[in-house]
């Protein structure tokens, strides 16, 4: 059986702080033989290869010891992007005031996509500014949620 995706960041996030990074965000495809362990890496002044490289080492390391995963998989690591998804309750207080775009589970109001300005969150909603609109969307609800880079 594998890891689920929490408990792969309870064994990983101490590692990856303890280098200085943020975990931003970890996906988790795993099973068969292409399986893939992604890593996303922030720091107070960006991430460069030279970070990734660290991490990935130091993550490797981890894992050989805990041997948490099964089978085959590749690990990456890299920065969240200009268009970095929003996972933390941290993320969202961080980027209020910006543009997102959500993507939702199903279709809230006859709509399945949103684009806004981020406004808040709380432990159970993420209200958004839509046009001149004040909405508000249960986290539940949201599949992901990314910034809208600022170019």
């Amino acid at each position: 059986m594998q890891p689920s995706r929490d408990e792969l960041v309870e064994l990983l996030e101490p590692a990856v702080q303890a280098l200085g990074y943020e975990l931003a965000d970890l996906e988790a495809h795993l099973g068969g033989s292409n399986g893939v362990l992604r890593l996303f890496i922030d720091g107070d002044a960006g991430i460069t290869l030279e970070d990734c490289e660290t991490v990935s080492r130091q993550i490797s390391s981890v894992l050989d010891v805990a041997d948490p995963i099964a089978g085959e998989f590749r690990l990456e690591v890299s920065s969240p992007g200009l268009d970095r998804r929003l996972s933390k309750q941290e993320h969202y207080e961080r980027y209020a005031g910006s543009l997102i775009r959500v993507r939702l589970k199903r279709l809230v109001q006859g709509r399945r996509r949103l684009r806004g300005l981020l406004l808040s969150r709380d432990s159970e909603h993420v209200f958004l500014r839509v046009g001149d609109k004040d909405i508000s969307i249960p986290l539940a609800e949201i599949e992901t949620a990314r910034l809208v880079p600022d170019l």
